[in-house]
Order: structure tokens, then sequence, then C-alpha cells
């Protein structure tokens, strides 16, 4: 079984940072996109950041130049750098992999896994 657990999220300021990580962990042979997501209130779930397995990166236009992701493979691990934060930016933020993994059986199998999300709020 393979899940992601993201953690880093909270109540902050505008103009202040955060940092999340997720971690993956199950039978995972490997990983290919790790990212996150967000979804305000009332509003569809929507692609923050991405990082592939060779390390490029691509962010969505509104948080350019202020949110960083970078990834530790050897620890299945991704971070997403949350700086200069503005009310907007609130919302559940959530984990995304897309990877194989190793079934009961041992045959490997793809997979595109959802963490449960981490609230980030930040005040005006």
């Amino acid at each position: 079984q393979v899940q992601l657990v993201e953690s880093g999220g909270g109540l902050v300021q505008a103009g202040g940072s955060l940092r999340l990580s997720c971690i993956a962990s199950g039978s995972i042979l490997s990983i290919n996109t790790m990212g996150w997501y967000r979804q305000a209130p009332g509003k569809q779930r929507e692609l923050v950041a991405r990082t592939s397995s060779g390390g490029s990166a691509n962010y969505t236009d509104s948080v350019k130049g202020r949110f960083t992701i970078d990834r530790d493979n050897a620890k299945n691990t991704v971070y997403l750098q949350m700086n200069s934060l503005k009310p907007e930016d609130t919302a559940v933020y959530y984990c995304n992999a897309v990877l194989r993994y190793s079934d009961p059986w041992g045959s490997p199998r793809d997979l595109g896994v959802w963490g449960r999300g981490t609230l980030v709020t930040v005040s005006s």
C-alpha cells in the first residue's frame, strides 16, 4: 500500500513563510512526478508546482518567484517553500505523486496518489 503524508501547514500572516513537506511511503519502486496542488473554498483544485524525477519544475503563474519546489529522491520526499505569502494563497494544499509500486504479488503497477491535504491560512 502506498500513501502520501503532508505536514507543515498552519496559520501565518501575510508576507510570512511556510515550508510544506510530503513523504511517500510503501512498496515504491520509483517516483515520476511529485507536486503540490491547492483548493481554496468554493474553487477547483489547481496545480501549484510540480517536479519531475530529473529535477525540472513548473509553477503556476501566481506563485512564480515566491514558491520553490524541491525533492529528495532518496527520501521519497517533496517540499514546497512558500515565501511572501498572500491571503489568496489560503487553501488546503495537497501532495500528488505519479509512481510505480510493487503490488502484493510482486508485479509493478503505476499509480497516481494523493495525500489528505494540509491547511494553509494566510491572514491579512
